[in-house]
């Protein structure tokens, strides 16, 4: 590269090439202030060009072809390539040659495959040249131009230049947009599609509802509707035109195209003009989540796609819609759009007089179940039965004679195709409520909910799905507990139980042990299956040491966890967090706020490590965080916060304020701190990278090994506690047990090559001789084979463990490369 030279210099050294006449010398000086400048053309450089464009057209021509036969010396990269074909551009202007025509061509193809480029590189120069040329820019160029011309710090030139291409509608690269381009071929389709690129703001106005009422119209709801949904279907699948992307970049690929999205919004705000239709919830619905999913380096896909569904399921005035709100608000964690949510299930609330809580429970559908968890459906002579089994929806079919056939019958996919469409998309929707209402469930220990019986046995335990979840678990009924078995509610001396007044979800806490043992052997021997841990929940006590701390617990402090796990895991709790960046900022720590209880509970961590790339991602946040101190203050009190990388946590206040002091743990209801305690050992226990078997070297620099083999050989916390309580009843029941003992921290597998010892609390595994340790990664999905009756579900560690215990208790039988060489 050429020493830097100011603009007066090359002004001046210019003007002499110039004079002298010699275009090759121009052109060499003209080069090097493009190297100089990397194309910034504008300020003072604009004296250079301004020379260069005053040169009659003569010497402008033989200047322009003195450039292209330089045009070897620009390399390989495509902005430099572009920096000259666009001074070739600037210098051509008015004149008819064009002798790096193809070199153009080539760069633009290039130019492609990028999500945008920077404005210094001047390809509007390349782009107005082929298009003075007569030449349409291909569609990918469009495309980018389009992107580029998004940026904020765009000059206007470039977005009046976008402007004006109108063709194609939307952009290529998308599977949707492009089948959104062919089914819209016809005129008014275009024009439907060219109303949804108008959707620029938070929500839809009087005008541009009016505006697209008018075309819906025109097309017919109808046809609007299936076609919508048929691009909608396609939203998020893989690009058709992959773009190149940076190793430190965002990944581009996964995220929606922002010209796009635009249209995206539109298209879900006129979906909500169109008369409800239970496809049209679902479409919405899986819009919003698939616009929340994550891309590296750039969170949610698109937010305000997200945004667009919610505020179109919101102006829905159906069953459907709310149900979908309602269910999505059980499982969006993304702070603004669970805000909105939050502000459409409120404003539903108060138009019907109900609660918050009441809305939620009034909004999940029957979806066609006619008793509590069970349907039966009708198609000519073959009867479909559905079922809900456990986490999900089950169809069975029987023929003309009642018999059970294995897949569905030739006569239902030929005569009833669509009432067979609908039937497996509500399999699809029962599923996804399925999960949301035992979270929702799970969550409601710390809501202090009760109900009337009449209205509890309405929306709970008779309700056809709900009830699915609420027979398998206990409840309160006038102060005596009891569960579901035999078709009624039952004692524990398995006596029923007449009807009451008041009902509430059972909590093992303050009950005695022999209690809780003996709601376990209940549960048991009446083979139910709780949706989640509740008569095996783990019970957090107040300890000797938190007794002695007095404000504060480090039960669970001087752990590592990974940050984006963690992040994740807290915002399903109802945590809320801020990811730590390796930045000089501060963060306030992880907080739960208990409005019922006037209570905020925090649990304080802070970024670790300082090698950028190595212990933070491309974009910069922490992979690890250490942890610290759980505390509960009053839920108004000033917030907290420290150094995102470490440090004291502090109330910063202002005009004298007072810090408030943290609430003695002895004056923390039990209830309340052993469902937070719980919580956040429930993130030590799935984020600690002493869970990942990867890891025994420590990590970076070796410098967790320590915590990695104390947390994954250690002592047991409650969950695992709970977990070894559990095996003890389970073992005897494996085809394996005569292979099995539980001792200790351990559960002990005798194979035929060496005799294994699993950790109950991370998984991880030792094997004579000598704890030489073993490191199994397990599946993604592990099950647990062979076990028979589980008493609860949702244990995964449990899962990973059982198997684990199968594979090594037939050690001979392995044939997976990688576990054979350590064997």
């Amino acid at each position: 590269m050429s020493a830097f030279r100011s603009p007066r210099s090359h002004t001046d050294r210019l003007r002499n090439r110039i004079e002298d006449g010699d275009m090759g010398r121009v052109a060499d000086e003209a080069l090097r202030v493009m190297d100089s400048s990397r194309g910034a053309w504008g300020g003072s450089w604009q004296q250079v060009l301004d020379q260069l464009r005053e040169l009659p057209a003569e010497r402008r021509r033989a200047l322009l072809y003195a450039l292209a036969d330089r045009f070897g010396q620009a390399g390989d990269e495509t902005e430099a390539r572009c920096r000259h074909l666009a001074l070739c551009g600037m210098v051509s202007e008015g004149l008819t040659d064009d002798p790096l025509a193809a070199e153009r061509h080539r760069a633009l193809a290039d130019l492609a495959r990028h999500q945008s480029f920077w404005y210094a590189a001047r390809f509007d120069v390349l782009f107005r040249a082929e298009l003075a040329a007569g030449r349409p820019l291909p569609a990918p160029v469009v495309a980018v131009v389009r992107r580029a011309a998004l940026d904020a710090y765009r000059a206007g030139d470039l977005t009046e230049l976008a402007g004006q291409l109108t063709d194609p509608v939307l952009n290529v690269g998308e599977e949707w947009a492009e089948q959104a381009m062919r089914d819209a071929a016809a005129p008014d389709w275009q024009a439907l599609l060219a109303h949804a690129r108008t959707a620029t703001a938070s929500k839809p106005t009087a005008k541009w509802d009016k505006g697209a009422r008018a075309l819906l119209d025109t097309l017919g709801t109808d046809h609007v509707r299936a076609r919508l949904h048929s691009w909608l279907a396609l939203v998020g699948r893989p690009r058709t035109l992959p773009l190149e992307r940076r190793s430190w970049a965002p990944d581009i690929n996964n995220a929606y195209d922002p010209y796009n999205a635009t249209a995206l919004r539109g298209l879900a705000w006129l979906l909500s003009l169109l008369p409800p239709h239970p496809d049209t919830a679902r479409a919405l619905g899986a819009l919003v989540e698939t616009s929340l999913k994550k891309a590296a380096g750039l969170g949610p896909r698109n937010p305000k796609v997200a945004n667009a569904g919610v505020v179109a399921l919101a102006r829905i005035d159906s069953e459907a819609a709310l149900a979908e709100l309602a269910r999505l608000a059980t499982r969006v964690t993304y702070k603004n759009t669970a805000k909105l949510l939050d502000t459409a299930l409120e404003a539903r609330a108060g138009a019907l007089g109900l609660s918050r809580e009441e809305i939620e429970e009034l909004a999940v559908p029957a979806y066609g179940l006619t008793e509590v968890g069970r349907a039966e459906h009708r198609f000519g002579e073959v009867t479909a039965l559905l079922e809900v089994q456990g986490t999900r929806a089950v169809l069975g079919w029987r023929n003309a004679a009642g018999k059970p056939v294995k897949s569905v019958p030739a006569a239902v996919k030929r005569d009833h195709a669509e009432e067979l469409k609908e039937l497996k998309a509500g399999l699809k929707d029962i599923d996804k409520m399925l999960s949301a209402q035992s979270e929702r469930l799970d969550r409601q220990f710390l809501a202090r909910r009760t109900w009337s019986y009449t209205t509890w046995r309405e929306r709970y335990l008779d309700h056809p799905l709900v009830g699915t979840l609420a027979r398998r678990l206990l409840w309160t009924v006038d102060g005596t507990t009891a569960g579901y078995a035999d078709g009624e509610l039952r004692t524990l001396a398995d006596d029923p139980l007449p009807q009451g007044t008041r009902v509430e979800l059972w909590h093992p806490a303050g009950h005695e042990p022999a209690e809780i043992v003996a709601w376990r052997d209940w549960l048991e021997r009446h083979a139910v299956t709780q949706p989640f841990k509740q008569a095996h929940r783990e019970i957090y006590l107040l300890t000797d040491a938190e007794r002695a701390t007095g404000s504060y617990s480090n039960r669970f402090a001087a752990h590592i966890l990974r940050q984006h796990q963690f992040h994740s895991l807290a915002a399903v709790r109802g945590w809320r967090n801020k990811l730590r960046l390796c930045v000089d900022d501060s963060a306030p720590p992880a907080t739960r706020e208990l409005p019922q209880w006037g209570l905020r509970a925090e649990y304080w961590i802070e970024g670790d490590g300082e090698d950028y790339g190595v212990d933070t991602t491309d974009s910069g946040s922490y992979l690890r965080l250490r942890t610290d101190q759980v505390r509960f203050y009053p839920i108004d009190a000033p917030q907290n916060s420290a150094h995102c990388s470490g440090g004291e946590y502090g109330m910063w206040l202002r005009d004298g304020q007072d810090p408030v002091d943290p609430l003695p743990l002895a004056d923390i209801p039990p209830l309340v701190l052993s469902e937070v305690l719980r919580d956040v050992d429930l993130f030590v226990g799935v984020a600690s990278i002493g869970n990942d078997p990867t890891w025994q070297d420590g990590g970076p620099g070796g410098r967790f090994r320590e915590y990695w083999t104390s947390y994954g050989f250690g002592e047991l916390n409650q969950s695992a506690e709970t977990r070894r309580s559990l095996l003890q009843r389970l073992i005897p029941r494996l085809a394996i047990a005569d292979r099995c003992t539980l001792e200790g921290r351990f559960l002990h597998v005798k194979g035929e090559r060496h005799t294994y010892k699993i950790h109950l609390g991370s998984g991880n595994i030792l094997m004579t001789p000598n704890d030489q340790y073993l490191c199994i990664v397990p599946k993604s999905a592990p099950t647990a084979p062979g076990t028979g009756y589980l008493p609860f579900e949702g244990d995964r560690m449990l899962a990973v463990i059982l198997s684990k215990a199968m594979l090594l208790a037939a050690d001979t039988k392995i044939t997976d490369p990688t576990i054979l060489s350590q064997l």
